[in-house]
């Protein structure tokens, strides 16, 4: 056996990268699903939840309290009444605006070999977002701060299964809430090489992280437009309001040729009606709103179809996720998305308080939907707990283990002459065993997954090994993980740009600049 085992084959991109004693990990990657996507709504189904959308748009409108996008929608010829700040616009419009909206686009971070294509059967996972609290079972519940806001880019940049930073992964609250998104911009990009998620609450934000990001790639932001790097989640105040601050950020965005995810926020049975054909539609509208609003700031504005569906507890009023409803919301809403020829974004999200056994399975629900669906961009895939408002570290690996389970189902099946093993069989007399053939030599060590969380030994050795749950066994990976980061490189004289910058907008800021 053991001259066997000094058999190797051909390293594949099958291939974990790992050393002896490291977390095992499948490469850094972006998947591809090439699976058809699934459909549970029927054709006419699509086009009467599309019908109703429009019917929104041309009764109801939507109210846009920004008097730059009021304009831009005036002057496209939609119906602006000033004193209600209602924007009502023709189906004809609608259809017509969003046609120059691209099918595909890329973003580039500042290292070209990250680059991700969003579009097609193509798909990422992003860390979650926006969470003002932090969890982990060795130091307890907390305020989010910087130091864990840099672990968590940290651990976003070693493990390979995430593709992406979102929107502050926590808030650093001991910082100045007018400045702080330039220190979480600084930690993004000199903690990781990963493409992130901008602040776009007003422009000025947004075109921080456009600007701090060229920098770090070493060309001028005019260059950024027609390679873009940076983007970010317009959230849609439901229900049909559009303030102000997400209107402005997003035509700054757009107007830089950034990616902007138009992403309702509704809860059916308090955001919408209860019912989800009732919720699809109210969505469909206001993200065809929005959509509709970075093409008129600049046509061919990269745009995701973004869906965040779900339903209320009706007992309490709390949001839930990974319910029955979210998950068919996630599968219908990508064939909306797919209606209209758009990149889509979805989320695979909890409403658990804890690591535990419900974050995992409602996790795991919306991750499966958001998959089925073809999503594009899965945001909050790692680390979402509290329903969004905790970013918790032993969660983060969990989802880890979830999402390396999902890229690994996404490969395709190779079925030819060698995988067939007929040769293998040939080898092994009936009534044998395969462990020792020269087939299974060649592949042992890759034939199939390698968890990172997940403990297959037999009760009484994992007794021995110390009867640790998953939930326990995250907590010594994440410390791991962060003893084996490695600070990607960055050139001296990117590094000196971004502390420039930082220094002048702190001082614009503290001056009442915007």
């Amino acid at each position: 056996m053991s001259t066997h085992r000094r058999r190797r084959r051909t390293a594949s991109p099958r291939d974990r990268e790992t050393s002896a004693g490291q977390i095992p990990q499948l490469p850094w990657r972006q998947p591809r699903n090439s699976y058809k996507p699934m459909e549970i709504l029927s054709t006419d189904q699509v086009e009467a939840i599309h019908t109703a959308s429009l019917r929104i748009l041309e009764k109801l409108g939507i109210e846009l309290i920004s008097g730059e996008a009021r304009d831009l929608f005036r002057a496209a010829g939609a119906d602006v009444d000033e004193a209600t700040q209602i924007v009502r616009i023709d189906r004809a419009l609608v259809e017509a605006t969003i046609m120059s909206a691209p099918s595909t686009f890329t973003l580039t971070s500042r290292n070209p070999d990250k680059r991700l294509v969003f579009g097609g059967d193509h798909t990422a996972f992003g860390l979650v977002a926006g969470p003002p609290s932090v969890h982990d079972c060795i130091n307890g519940r907390r305020s989010g701060n910087l130091t864990d806001y840099e672990n968590f880019i940290r651990l976003a940049h070693h493990f390979n299964a995430i593709h992406i930073i979102g929107n502050q992964v926590c808030a650093p609250v001991e910082l100045p809430a007018n400045n702080r998104h330039l220190d979480t911009y600084d930690a993004n990009l000199t903690l990781s090489d990963l493409c992130f998620h901008a602040t776009a609450i007003g422009p000025g934000r947004a075109i921080d992280a456009i600007e701090m990001t060229a920098i770090s790639r070493g060309i001028s932001v005019e260059q950024m437009a027609d390679d873009p790097g940076v983007t970010t989640i317009i959230s849609v105040n439901s229900p049909r309001r559009f303030d102000d601050a997400m209107a402005d950020g997003l035509i700054a965005m757009s107007r830089h040729g950034q990616a902007v995810a138009v992403t309702p926020f509704t809860l059916m049975g308090a955001m919408t009606p209860v019912t989800l054909a009732a919720g699809l539609a109210q969505q469909n509208a206001e993200a065809l709103f929005g959509i509709m609003l970075t093409q008129l700031a600049r046509p061919g504005a990269p745009v995701f179809y973004g869906a965040y569906t779900s339903n209320v507890d009706m007992r309490s009023g709390a949001p839930a996720f990974g319910t029955p409803e979210n998950a068919k919301a996630n599968i219908a809403s990508g064939q909306l998305a797919r209606r209209y020829g758009l990149p889509y974004r979805a989320s695979p999200t909890n409403a658990s308080n804890t690591a535990d056994a419900q974050s995992a399975y409602e996790t795991e629900m919306a991750l499966w939907a958001c998959t089925l669906g073809h999503a594009n961009l899965q945001y909050h895939a790692a680390g979402w707990l509290e329903g969004g408002l905790c970013a918790s570290f032993e969660k983060l690996v969990l989802d880890v283990e979830m999402i390396q389970h999902m890229i690994s189902f996404l490969e395709p099946i190779v079925v030819d002459e060698a995988e067939l093993g007929f040769s293998a069989m040939e080898e092994v007399p009936a009534g044998g065993h395969f462990f020792g053939s020269s087939h299974t030599m060649e592949r042992y060590e890759t034939a199939f997954y390698q968890p990172i969380v997940s403990d297959w030994q037999n009760y009484e050795n994992w007794e021995i090994a110390g009867a640790q749950d998953a939930t326990q066994r995250a907590t010594g990976i994440w410390q791991q993980a962060l003893k084996e980061y490695q600070q990607p490189e960055l050139d001296v004289a990117a590094r000196e740009g971004l502390d420039a910058y930082m220094a002048h907008r702190k001082e614009e800021i503290g001056t009442g600049e915007p």
